[in-house]
């Protein structure tokens, strides 16, 4: 059996990731496909803890956050029961809402992107995606947007405009270092929810051997 498509969702937060991946989920459905979605952090037990850290139930340090977030990664690719790994042997289609990149991006801001680069790409078990989507929002529409859906409190400490332009800058550093290995393509997120799901098919469907 051949392997399935592996597309990974990235963008700042506020960018409508959840929104278009349902979708695309969806489509993929409706063609035919069997589609298993996840995100990052996982369900798993180091995806919750992971959770509780980004809610800022507790104080870390950046170094041990992008650790973390290895370790979540490898266990998301390796599980027994809904591994990604399993699901591409299967032959389905694997949707992640965030990836590496993020890890580069976000806590990459607080480290040092070679290190984290380094550490997952040294590590056998972590799949490459087939396709990266990358949702682009200015950050002021991306805060506003998570102001208008969430309480103060339910913000993550990643959540502030000044933070946002930072991992945006950042994204673009950890794209231009890996844009001849990964398979990455921005997405316009500005306009209808209708407009950016047309946008990623067109983006997607050529994976399936489609226009």
């Amino acid at each position: 059996m051949e392997n399935g498509k592996f597309i990974v969702f990235e963008g700042l937060d506020g960018t409508g990731k959840s929104t278009q991946l349902s979708l695309l989920a969806q489509a993929l459905r409706q063609m035919g496909h069997t589609v298993f979605t996840d995100a990052e952090p996982s369900s798993l037990p180091t995806g919750r803890f992971l959770r509780r850290r980004l809610a800022g139930e507790f104080s870390g340090s950046p170094w041990a956050d992008a650790a973390l977030f290895l370790a979540d990664r490898i266990n998301q690719n390796v599980d027994p029961e809904n591994g990604i790994l399993k699901h591409l042997r299967q032959g389905d289609a694997v949707i992640l809402d965030r990836y590496y990149y993020s890890t580069f991006a976000y806590q990459g801001c607080g480290t040092d992107m070679d290190w984290a680069m380094d550490m997952h790409f040294g590590c056998p078990e972590i799949a490459r995606p087939d396709l990266t989507l990358f949702l682009t929002m200015e950050p002021e529409k991306c805060i506003a947007r998570i102001r208008a859906n969430r309480k103060a409190e339910e913000l993550e400490i990643f959540e502030t405009a000044e933070t946002l332009s930072a991992v945006a800058d950042q994204f673009g550093r950890v794209f231009d270092a890996l844009r001849d290995q990964d398979n990455i393509v921005y997405i316009n997120a500005d306009g209808t929810i209708q407009q950016v799901h047309e946008r990623i098919l067109a983006a997607v469907l050529p994976l399936f051997g489609k226009e």
